[in-house]
This record gives C-alpha cells, sequence and structure tokens, in this order.
C-alpha cells in the first residue's frame, strides 16, 4: 500500500485539474492564437503561469486503484502490476491464465 498522503495528494491535483481544465484551455488558445497582438498573447502566458502548477494536467501520477502504487501501472486496466496479478490468481480477471513452460 502507498502512503495514504501520497494518493490523497494525487486526488486533490486531479481535482484542481479538472475545476481549472476550462480556464486553462482558454488561456493556451489565447496564447497561442497567431492573430492576436503580442501582448495580449503575453498576458495570457503570464496568467496561466499565475495559475496553480497542480491545475496543469502533467502533475497527475498514474496509480493503481487498489492499492496506490505508483510503478508498474498498466492504464487499461487502472491497476499495478502486483495487484493484476493478485486479482488474476484469484480469477476476478476474465480469460488470465497462470503461465507455465
Amino acid at each position: 500500500m502507498a502512503k495514504k498522503s501520497s494518493v490523497e495528494r494525487d486526488n486533490k491535483r486531479r481535482r484542481m485539474v479538472k475545476n481549472h481544465a476550462a480556464k486553462r484551455e482558454r488561456l493556451k488558445a489565447m496564447a497561442n492564437d497567431q492573430t492576436l497582438p503580442n501582448e495580449e498573447r503575453f498576458r495570457a502566458r503570464l496568467k496561466l503561469a499565475e495559475m496553480p502548477r497542480n491545475s496543469a494536467p502533467t502533475r497527475i501520477r498514474n496509480r493503481c486503484e487498489i492499492t496506490g502504487r505508483p510503478r508498474g501501472f498498466y492504464r487499461k486496466l487502472r491497476v499495478s502490476r502486483i495487484a493484476l496479478r493478485d486479482m488474476a490468481l484469484q480469477g476476478l480477471v476474465p480469460g488470465m491464465v497462470k503461465s507455465s513452460w
């Protein structure tokens, strides 16, 4: 199990990203719009820089839904490799069998 504080910090970041997504998208569009004057584009970049860092989507860390483990993460299943193995051994993942050779 990951530390509860790490998991909660990541959940807080996810909420911030969700709350600030519209404003961030609008400012990015303004900053990248070539038809606007340079001063206005620069002002949009400054406002974007003033936003909280944790509101950026790149700050989110993929974590296992079961254990909170940040590494060995399968995006499609949203679990870590260890949790996936445990679930497969219990027969909770359809079609997955233990291999032997």
